[in-house]
């Protein structure tokens, strides 16, 4: 009797019905509709960057490329006004500089947090969430600006990416998710190894937190390319970031769209190649992450 009751059970692996999973045709028809809206203003950007200012002011507007992108990318670099390759330049250092220092800062201080057990721990994780519900950024901006002035550093970047090196929300992110990818008997176990914290850190942390760290990394370097009012405040027009040149690009070519697309198109670019680039990574590192929550 057990026995055939046994069979008639179903498996407990890959039990679940099939159809549970499979899309219908309308929700495949409202994410293709979601797709096209999201995708085709920057579809659009692209096309115009290829075209003249007078195929911008066409009805219907033109969904195919044209041939003046090399003219137009041209024409954008000459922009005395703007520095468009300088901007470039500075933020990609900035951004990078800076994503590597909130990665490696916010993964050190999560496994200290998450799996270390010192004095005063949990009331400086919770003086870190401080920092995140207070806009730091916009309520200091004066005293940072006058700290700036004082250190001699206005219109370098070096004083844009200063401020940006430690993230409140990396360290917690960190934290989170080494708390729930490391088990404490792992961290226990290469302690009676013999193995420092260092060793610790280095051979079995960061492995485990990767898929995290590609998703802080491209938060970061996205948040940091795209970042506008403290490079306006603290950088010269003569020493600018891609947003900061965009701005002088409306200022001196308030009516040529084109210049304006090829220009957006030309900063959105780098963001498009990282995400190429670690896409499988960030997407693993979402997927895994919604998993263990």
């Amino acid at each position: 009797m057990t026995a055939i009751h046994a069979r008639s059970r179903p498996a407990r692996t890959g039990s679940a019905p099939s159809h549970i999973w499979d899309a219908t045709p309308l929700t495949k028809v409202v994410l293709a509709l979601a797709l096209v809206v999201s995708a085709f203003p920057i579809y659009y950007m692209f096309i115009m960057a290829t075209r003249t200012n007078d195929d911008a002011s066409e009805v219907p507007p033109p969904l195919l490329p044209g041939g003046r992108l090399g003219e137009n990318i041209e024409r954008l670099l000459n922009t005395e006004d703007a520095h468009f390759l300088l901007g470039l330049t500075n933020s990609a250092i900035i951004s990078i500089t800076v994503t590597v220092s909130v990665v490696l800062i916010s993964t050190l201080a999560g496994f200290a947090f998450a799996k270390l057990r010192f004095k005063g721990g949990k009331i400086l994780l919770g003086l870190i969430l401080l920092t995140m519900m207070v806009p730091l950024q916009q309520m200091g901006v004066v005293p940072l600006y006058q700290l700036m002035v004082d250190l001699g550093w206005t219109g370098q970047i070096k004083a844009v990416i200063l401020p940006f090196l430690v993230n409140g929300f990396g360290v917690f992110m960190m934290t989170q998710y080494a708390q729930q990818a490391v088990p404490d008997e792992l961290v226990e176990a290469a302690r009676v190894d013999g193995a420092s914290t260092m060793r610790i850190y280095a051979n079995v942390i960061l492995p485990a937190l990767r898929p995290g760290m590609a998703v802080l990394a491209l938060l970061v370097f996205m948040q940091t390319w795209n970042e506008f009012m403290w490079p306006l405040i603290v950088l010269t027009p003569d020493n600018p970031v891609v947003q900061t040149s965009i701005a002088a690009l409306n200022q001196a070519h308030g009516t040529d769209y084109v210049m304006l697309f090829t220009g957006t198109a030309a900063s959105v670019l780098p963001l498009f190649i990282v995400f190429v680039a670690f896409g499988r990574q960030i997407v693993g590192g979402l997927m895994e992450g919604a998993v263990k929550a």
